[in-house]
């Protein structure tokens, strides 16, 4: 009998192996295409139509701008008077420089002169104009101490990636609302969505908070508070009535109120 050399045992196993290995691959289905396309980027809003009963203070907490830099970049100065169809910038990085105006030179008043004509044109018809900031006081208190809004514990935490960036307090609907810190209401409405009735109150250049989902509101813009002041009651609609949410911002930016509030 003759036995096949060693050599002769591993070539075979070889193609054998390679063999099956070009039979497989055939019945093999193809690899699924990848596509190699970037994700599209992000879409940045730069502008804002101004709709009716809209105030600057609204629309510089939509996109979370500072106020001041918001009217600066768009030409406004107090009381912050908006149009209906106005369209602002949201650029606030690249902002014009602050002009000093020079002070007055008195001049003798003319005998102002109409003619007949002019008497019964009239006035031309006032353009619509959307609902004006709340006048502001000249001075807000400078030492003040912020306190939690309302009694409860935090049931939502704040997340700077999240739409919402506050937090959540655990409350029952009729529960008593008050300001955090001393200030002035700079808004009072429902015009904010997501937020339901909504009460901001600014407490200096650098501060404002906000409390939302309210079932009842007893503050209206411009009115002074004081920290501790029954501003709102808890109880919004169904799915938030048995919290409150509430927000402060540092320049416009929200910021995490547990860094701020006392501890419990």
């Amino acid at each position: 009998m003759i036995y096949p050399s060693c050599r002769g045992i591993r070539l075979r196993f070889f193609l054998l192996s390679v063999g099956f290995f070009l039979v497989s691959s055939c019945h093999a289905p193809p690899p699924a295409p990848v596509d190699q396309r970037p994700p599209p980027p992000s879409q940045k809003i730069n502008f804002h139509v101004v709709s009716s009963d809209e105030t600057l203070f609204a629309i510089a907490w939509r996109y979370e701008k500072d106020l001041e830099k918001l009217a600066r970049a768009n030409g406004l100065s107090p009381p912050y008077t908006i149009y209906r169809g106005q369209r602002l910038t949201l650029d606030t990085n690249r902002l014009p420089p602050i002009v000093r105006a020079a002070p007055p030179v008195k001049k003798q008043p003319k005998k102002a002169t109409v003619s007949a004509s002019a008497e019964k044109k009239g006035s031309p018809s006032p353009v619509k104009v959307t609902k004006p900031a709340p006048k502001l006081p000249e001075s807000l208190p400078s030492v003040w101490r912020w306190q939690w809004p309302t009694q409860g514990r935090v049931i939502r935490y704040f997340n700077s990636t999240e739409l919402f960036k506050g937090v959540d307090i655990e409350s029952h609907s009729g529960q008593a609302v008050v300001a955090a810190a001393p200030g002035v209401v700079v808004y009072s409405g429902s015009g904010l969505r997501g937020y339901g009735e909504l009460i901001i109150v600014k407490h200096s250049e650098e501060f404002l908070s906000a409390y939302a989902h309210s079932r009842q509101i007893f503050v209206k813009e411009g009115q002074m508070v004081k920290g501790g002041e029954k501003i709102a009651e808890v109880g919004g609609d169904p799915a938030n009535s048995k919290r409150l949410y509430f927000e402060i911002r540092q320049k416009g930016k929200p910021v995490n109120p547990l860094n701020f509030l006392p501890r419990k």
